[in-house]
């Protein structure tokens, strides 16, 4: 229920605080006065778009603030959800800075516009003449029904089981292509996979072939630096070795009348052990040293080969083939089962599917029981308003299976005697079709906490007695939930609980809007004002007392 309406800066309003009731508050005022300015203002917290032009001044941000009841409407896990204070009452709050910037809060704690809405539209609904042609589309009809069905929880359950179906449809449908893709590739996999494991590719054989490539067609300069080393090893008159052994001789026989050489000799011991060993190192490499050009050749056509797969399969490296042959591998076993898997898939989406029906089922008949209670209510709602030979039914016709279940529901009415039922759309003008809605709104009021009503002067059209009793039908909406009726009529106002005027007035620099909030006396005297004109005379105010005296007596 919304308790409080907060606007700051917006449009003609420059400061405006309303306090709002339970039960019927009607809100009356001449054209141009500024009503549709609640309004506007209203659909900020609903999420609707912010507009600069709405900015009364432009050196300040434009606020509306609206408190709302919230109890039993099933909100705390959302706002949990989003780590929002949860009470019985919150605050949903819209600042729109003069470039059009927007900021939205519930309960001073900033929140994406998306999320304001989807918490907004559970509390507040407005209905205006532009919402009555919701009575035409299908998805509103079935909501109707599914509302007065209870079908809550079942839409629930049935929404699971439908994702689950269409999840399975979805796999088995891109399982089902990459399977008619793999099987296009078979044999070009196949074909690469026999080409790759003829080669026998080990890891890192092309950096081995590489360095063997470099040492063969080096092999002469190799050999010719060996055989310098070694004569310089083992030369009578250059050996290294026969200086070493020199050098060790002497330092031994001196070692012991000079300090400074102590341990010399073994060091130079050592390093002949060591010459010793690469010489013999050396004369090894230069007997297994032998120059093979066929050798050479099988190197260079085994690295060719490794080249070409390589620019094949557009890589760098034998590892990489590897993996290549590793993943075609992978591919073709994977092929090979894939058969079972698709049938294991298509088994689930049938079980998937056969669930979804099953409750989808549950769904048919639960909204056809409910469709039928709905038309006879209708039928006996609408005699109220002057509706007396409407005809109405709901038909079902199946689809496949969607997000809803399987049906689609169409209201047909007829409003003549004599007249065949005909879709909403082509059967009914703007002002029975405000009366059907009006109606609508009455029984699904009886049934479900629908949040608080805004009707924006939906009894347009009409007037006389059938005014007197759409005012009657908005009261006993309103003795279940909050109802904020816009009207022109005084046969509607009458019935109000609350009475809201909206006026102008003008001062030195521009246009103010405001709303006054009537007691008893004033509320007589505007209703008054709305059956005589301008000029209220006695007749008026007294045919305006008789008329919400019956009201409360009928009330």
């Amino acid at each position: 229920m919304l308790t409080r309406l907060y606007i700051s800066n917006y449009a003609l309003i420059d400061r405006l605080e309303i306090n709002f009731q339970s039960g019927l508050t009607i809100v009356t005022g001449e054209t141009g006065a500024g009503k549709s300015i609640l309004l506007g203002a209203l659909s900020l917290i609903l999420g609707e778009r912010a507009e600069t032009k709405a900015v009364r001044d432009t050196s300040q941000k434009t606020i509306v603030e609206a408190t709302l009841s919230i109890n039993g409407y099933g909100l705390q896990p959302m706002f949990e959800q989003a780590d929002i204070d949860y009470d019985d009452e919150c605050i949903l709050r819209r600042e729109v800075s003069p470039n059009g910037r927007s900021r939205a809060f519930i309960n001073d704690t900033p929140v994406s516009l998306t999320f304001m809405r989807e918490v907004a539209t559970r509390l507040v609904d407005i209905h205006s003449q532009h919402s009555n042609m919701l009575l035409a589309n299908p998805q509103f009809q079935l909501s109707i029904i599914d509302s007065l069905a209870n079908n809550a929880s079942l839409r629930e359950q049935y929404a699971e089981k439908f994702k689950k179906y269409t999840d399975t449809q979805r796999l088995l449908k891109k399982n089902t292509e990459e399977y008619e893709k793999a099987r296009a590739e078979e044999d070009y996999m196949r074909f690469q996979l026999e080409q790759l494991r003829a080669m026998n590719l080990q890891p890192g054989e092309d950096n081995q072939l590489e360095l063997e490539q470099e040492r063969l067609s080096n092999i002469t300069t190799i050999k010719q630096n060996l055989w310098e080393i070694d004569h310089l090893f083992n030369d009578e008159q250059l050996s290294v070795i026969q200086h070493l052994k020199d050098i060790t001789s002497h330092l031994q026989d001196i070692e012991h009348l000079v300090p400074e050489l102590q341990g010399l000799p073994e060091r130079a011991q050592t390093a002949l052990i060591e010459m010793k060993d690469m010489a013999e190192t050396v004369g090894d490499a230069m007997e297994n040293l032998q120059l093979d050009p066929d050798q050479l050749e099988r190197v260079e056509s085994r690295l060719n080969e490794i080249y070409d797969l390589e620019r094949k399969h557009q890589v760098d490296s034998v590892d990489k083939l590897i993996d290549i042959q590793r993943d075609f591998d992978q591919r073709l076993q994977m092929l090979d089962k894939t058969d079972e898997h698709l049938q294991l898939l298509r088994n689930m989406t049938l079980d998937a599917e056969k669930q979804a029906n099953q409750l989808a089922e549950q769904l048919t008949e639960s909204r056809k029981k409910a469709a039928r209670a709905f038309a006879q209510q209708l039928v006996n709602k609408a005699k109220a308003l002057a509706l007396e030979n409407l005809q109405f039914e709901v038909t079902f016709s199946e689809t496949d299976l969607n997000a809803t279940g399987h049906d689609r529901v169409e209201f047909n009415m007829a409003f003549n005697k004599n007249q065949p039922l005909m879709p909403v759309k082509d059967t009914a003008s703007g002002g029975e079709i405000s009366r059907v809605m009006l109606c609508v709104k009455a029984i699904i009021a009886q049934q479900v906490n629908l949040p608080t009503l805004i009707f924006d002067e939906v009894d347009t059209g009409v007037s006389g007695d059938t005014a007197s009793r759409m005012g009657e039908m908005m009261g006993e909406i309103a003795r279940n939930i909050q109802v904020i009726a816009i009207t022109h009529l005084p046969q509607v106002a009458s019935h109000s609980k609350q009475h809201l005027k909206v006026y102008k007035s003008d001062d030195d620099e521009r246009t103010n809007t405001h709303v006054d909030t009537l007691d008893n006396e004033q509320h007589v005297m505007e209703i008054a004002r709305m059956l005589s004109g301008r000029d209220v005379n006695q007749a008026a105010i007294d045919n305006a007392r008789a008329l919400i005296n019956q009201n409360i007596a009928n009330d």
